[in-house]
């Protein structure tokens, strides 16, 4: 059986027969609504034809009506239903005339023209480069179909690819009488701009990061070869299954990978330490030209403050000698003196009096 006995239904859903309601016009639709009028309408009909007939006597009017009523019958055949996930194809003489929508339509009368009605919204599938067990006819498992999964990528590299390709009807007449084998040519299309693209990425892209952009790049080219065709087919996606290395050097391949794993891992561990290293130095380098430029600061205005104060001081003593040298002597002893325990002796007491006066003790008094 085709795709086309699969997919489609080959005949109007509403066959030969009158059914769907009629136009209420009196003729044999109105039989079917109001049964209790049957007769009325007979004698009607009979009238009707009495006048089309007027030689038709006796037993000649059964037949004429006869006649009339499967005339009826065969121009209400024309009524058909198009379901909304289908799409009515009306053939004259089995030739494609037009497309209808989904809802109630009307064609002329088998055998003028007939419709045909394809789902139109099933979402089909094709699966290249392997088959499943379904396909295959196995109990179980998956297929894999070398001749079409194994692709040469541009940098002379092998691959084995497997992918499925989802498409659904987009116009029923175009894909009826356009394409003879629409498996086949939505299945040669795919592996054709599968191959095409292939041949333009290295295998490290096709088997990591690259693999969307693949697909992307397969369906665009796929349309665009069916839509050439006209073939009225509408790809929805493209679906890797599988992208690994031939059987035959699977496990060298997978070598390779992982020393470019540890190679990777290894240059990750190296960056982190450098990031941690490096801004650490950074910081204590910047931590002592800070230090260094406050310490020259803090030496620079001490030795400005020095020199300006003996500037000071030498004015003062150009003015008065005599007392400024004084005076730098009272200053120099009281730095001298100021950190040591002292005993002060008064030559100048008389006889009587002891000439000391206890500091220390007077201090530590003092203290507690």
């Amino acid at each position: 059986m085709s795709i086309k006995d699969q997919i489609f239904k080959n005949d109007s859903p509403w066959g030969g027969s009158p059914s769907g309601g009629g136009r209420g016009d009196g003729n044999g639709s109105g039989q079917r609504r109001q049964p209790p009028n049957i007769d009325d309408i007979i004698r009607k009909a009979q009238g009707s034809v009495g006048k089309i007939f007027p030689g038709g006597k006796g037993g000649n009017k059964p037949i004429y009506i006869g006649i009339l009523i499967l005339i009826i019958l065969w121009g209400l055949s024309g009524l058909y239903r198009v379901l909304p996930d289908e799409q009515g194809v009306v053939l004259r003489f089995g030739q494609f005339v037009k497309t209808t929508q989904p809802g109630l339509n009307y064609h002329i009368p088998y055998p003028i023209e007939r419709v045909l009605t394809p789902k139109v919204t099933k979402v089909n599938r094709i699966d290249v480069g392997f088959r499943s067990a379904s396909d295959s006819g196995r109990s179980s498992g998956v297929g894999d179909v070398s001749e079409e999964s194994l692709m040469l990528t541009g940098d002379e590299n092998i691959v084995d690819i497997d992918y499925s390709v989802f498409w659904v009807i987009k116009d029923a007449g175009k894909f009826l009488f356009n394409i003879q084998s629409p498996l086949e040519t939505v299945k040669a299309a795919s592996e054709t701009a599968m191959r095409e693209v292939i041949a333009k990425s290295k295998i490290q892209s096709i088997l990591t990061e690259g693999r969307s952009k693949i697909e992307n790049e397969v369906q665009e080219i796929t349309q665009g070869i069916l839509d050439e065709y006209g073939s009225g087919i509408q790809i929805t996606q493209v679906q890797t299954q599988k992208a690994d290395p031939p059987n035959q050097v699977i496990d060298a391949f997978r070598d390779v990978q992982a020393a470019r794993a540890d190679r990777e891992r290894s240059k990750n561990e190296a960056e982190a330490y450098a990031n941690d290293v490096i801004p650490r130095a950074r910081g204590e380098a910047e931590k002592i030209l800070q230090q260094a430029e406050a310490y020259k600061k803090e030496v620079v205005a001490k030795a400005e403050g020095e020199a300006s104060r003996f500037l000071a001081i030498y004015n003062e003593y150009e003015k008065a000698k005599q007392v400024t040298q004084e005076r730098m002597y009272l200053e120099t002893m009281e730095k001298v003196l100021a950190d040591i325990d002292k005993v002060i002796i008064d030559k100048s007491s008389g006889s009587g009096v002891v000439p000391y006066l206890p500091l220390p003790e007077l201090k530590k008094g003092q203290t507690q």
